[in-house]
């Protein structure tokens, strides 16, 4: 069947979250009917690599279901082998076209990396090691004069977003060729809305109209 388009599927999210903030969520494909359409196998839209944040469940704030998304996620949302295997898992064969980082504000990992820098104050155990892998976005937000959590946090997002493009060679071939998309949305926890913070591949600047369903 014909693969859903990087710019239909984002759409398609924007439109699920812009139900959710309004109180008018379609709770779709939730239902016994679809728990056994899916037992066959899976079909989902979209990736979401997103933080672990207890906060920020995908198919919640976008009002998706059963089978519609690829859900990754880390803390921070930092990549490793494992994450990098999993998006491309979902894009190679799954057919996902599109690959969403979803970062937030409030974002424990964020804060954490924030204090190393600012106040050289360590994390133990392996949580140093998340710690670590965010403190870059932090420098370089730093360094460009920033300092306000959304600008850090819109950082992080599009420093993920260039981690994944940069080390995963079978995406960025993806990206390249026109066939896949990698967004970075923002979510805020009060307001419950996610904006686009940057977007590489083919995902034209009408993607973020209201409409389109996947």
């Amino acid at each position: 069947m014909p693969r859903t388009s990087p710019a239909v599927a984002l759409d398609a999210l924007l439109a699920g979250n812009r139900r959710f903030v309004a109180g008018t969520p379609d709770h779709p494909n939730q239902d016994a009917v679809r728990r056994a359409e899916l037992a066959p196998g899976q079909d989902p839209f979209a990736v979401v690599l997103g933080c672990s944040d207890s906060r920020l469940a995908a198919e919640i704030i976008f009002d998706r279901g059963l089978g519609d998304l690829f859900v990754v996620r880390t803390a921070g949302h930092v990549l490793g082998p494992e994450v990098l295997g999993s998006v491309e898992y979902a894009t190679t064969l799954l057919g996902c076209r599109l690959v969403v980082v979803l970062g937030h504000d409030s974002c424990g990992a964020v804060a954490a990396a924030r204090a190393a820098v600012e106040d050289g104050i360590a994390a133990n155990g392996f949580v140093r090691d998340v710690v670590e892998r965010v403190t870059p976005s932090v420098l370089s937000a730093r360094a460009a004069g920033l300092t306000e959590d959304s600008d850090i946090v819109d950082e992080h997002i599009r420093h993920t977003v260039g981690l994944l493009l940069e080390r995963s060679r079978v995406l960025s071939e993806q990206v390249e060729s026109g066939e896949a998309a990698v967004v970075g949305l923002a979510y805020r926890l009060a307001e419950g809305s996610a904006r686009l913070v940057t977007s590489r591949g083919a995902v034209p600047a009408g993607a973020v109209a209201a409409g389109g369903e996947a």
